[in-house]
């Protein structure tokens, strides 16, 4: 059984929701065997997911029953679900019972339920599928783009040991879900909890309403995961202000958390006798490939740390040469068991077996300092030029930061046009003479653009192609 959920003890809780709902683990097992028998011996399916014990039965029942499964958030627009349908053609479709307008013109006949979902065959046939092949996640900030990311059990299974190992996750843990199901970071905190028998809070509320609260004191929460954007929005709504008794730890991914926030939420911690967990991760390796241990949190900021148990880190240069030196910058290149076998973008490259071999090639820009601990300084794409002059916009967002520390600030534009957006105004009329300045650059090469906020995916990630739509004002020099 996936995660080894069937060597859990069964009486114990996997999943409980607000309103009353307690599914043991036994019940997990039985559920998987229980829709076994409904499915084909190898299948795609689709799995319609929300934050509920139902989505989680599906998710862990058809892939226990050898299907292969994609992963999709339950509310995703009918034309961007659509577009996934057309490209990869699912024999399966596991989905909320009576919310499934986005879907319901593929549902040929149910064949079995569990909870509030049930799981329909849509007519199509199965295809040839690749004998590892076991998740399919969408690129990270992808909506409607059918590129996924193909991931095996040996991936979900080694990162999810792993991630029990540094966070030291015991049964005795309850984890309140704060991410979408469907979004690596989410998943992995209910792969990881499920793997050492742990119960899971699942909830569809917002962690900007009372409910959530209310569900996390009522069942003892003892940990939270967020991306960046979660942690600005609960520093605004006070959550710091309150006492967390139950809370043992906190992590945090999906996007370099500013440093004075990281420093200010590792003092919370310490001051609440709980752990503030800083770590770095992709989709196309299955979720975590870094933390930052805790005790180094406030010793080094900014930092995303060391590897995570099993996996290694390398920097190399523009010809691939490994660099050795320190505080010398360079492609972050990861080896471990959980590196993605590699994408898909139509049903015939789900028969592809594994194209990475345990190395990624992440595209992120990074250095280390003289404990080998890891720091992010740019995305290998994130790069303009200015009169000549290449400029990396992670260090130019860094460097307004200091100065607007509690605004969100994201730099872009194209060669000789360096756009800073920013909701506010003070930074938008500003910061372009600071860039110029610090860079010793022709202000005229720097646009200030203002927007009522920055545009943001369900997972809290910046969406950067919609950035100048929401430009509401510019200030040129």
């Amino acid at each position: 059984m996936i995660f080894g959920i069937d060597k859990v003890d069964r009486s114990r809780a996997a999943m409980k929701s607000p309103d009353g709902r307690t599914v043991t683990y036994g019940g997990l097992c039985d559920a998987a065997e229980s829709m076994k028998k409904f499915l084909p011996e190898r299948a795609l399916a689709f799995c319609m997911c929300s934050n509920t014990p139902g989505s989680v039965i599906g998710y862990i029942s058809l892939m226990a029953g050898g299907a292969a499964v994609l992963l999709l958030d339950a509310h995703l627009p009918s034309d961007q679900f659509e577009r996934f349908y057309g490209e990869y053609r699912p024999s399966l479709i596991w989905c909320p019972d009576g919310s499934h307008e986005n879907c319901s013109g593929h549902l040929k006949k149910q064949l079995c339920q569990s909870e509030d979902y049930s799981l329909w065959d849509t007519g199509n046939p199965v295809y040839p599928l690749s004998p590892d092949l076991t998740l399919l996640l969408a690129t990270s900030g992808s909506t409607g783009n059918p590129k996924l990311v193909r991931l095996s059990k040996l991936n979900l299974e080694s990162n999810a040991e792993s991630i029990c190992e540094y966070l030291k996750i015991d049964e005795n843990e309850r984890a309140i879900t704060t991410l979408p199901m469907n979004y690596t970071y989410g998943l992995s905190i209910i792969n990881s909890h499920l793997m050492v028998g742990a119960c899971l809070l699942m909830t569809p509320d917002s962690y900007v309403q009372s409910p959530f609260w209310e569900f996390f004191e009522q069942e003892k929460a003892t940990s939270f995961g967020g991306v960046p954007y979660t942690y600005e929005l609960l520093k605004k709504i006070h959550i710091f202000n309150k006492k967390l008794p139950s809370l043992h730890y906190m992590t945090q991914a999906g996007g370099k958390l500013p440093t004075a926030l990281q420093i200010e939420l590792a003092q919370w911690s310490a001051e609440n006798g709980s752990l503030f967990y800083v770590m770095y991760g992709q989709t196309e390796a299955t979720a975590r490939m870094a933390y930052l241990p805790p005790q180094n949190c406030l010793k080094k900021p900014g930092s995303m740390g060391i590897a995570i148990p099993g996996g290694r880190f390398e920097l190399v240069d523009e010809n691939g040469n490994v660099i050795t030196q320190h505080h010398k910058s360079g492609e972050l290149v990861y080896s471990g068991p959980n590196v993605c076998l590699g994408y898909a973008q139509q049903k015939e490259d789900l028969a592809l077996g594994d194209e990475n071999h345990g190395r990624l090639m992440t595209g992120d820009i990074a250095e280390t300092d003289e404990d080998d601990y890891y720091y992010i300084v740019g995305r290998k794409k994130r790069f303009l030029k200015l009169f000549g002059i290449r400029i990396n916009l992670t260090e130019c967002e860094n460097i307004l930061q200091e100065k607007y520390p509690q605004d969100t600030i994201i730099c872009g534009g194209t060669d000789n046009n360096l756009k800073i957006y920013t909701a506010d105004p003070d930074a938008a009329r500003g910061s372009a003479a600071i860039l110029a300045d610090y860079l010793h650059i022709n202000r005229k090469g720097f646009t200030g653009c203002l927007i009522d906020r920055i545009p943001r995916n369900a997972y809290g990630k910046i969406q950067f192609s919609s950035l100048d739509a929401a430009v509401q004002q510019e200030f040129h020099d």
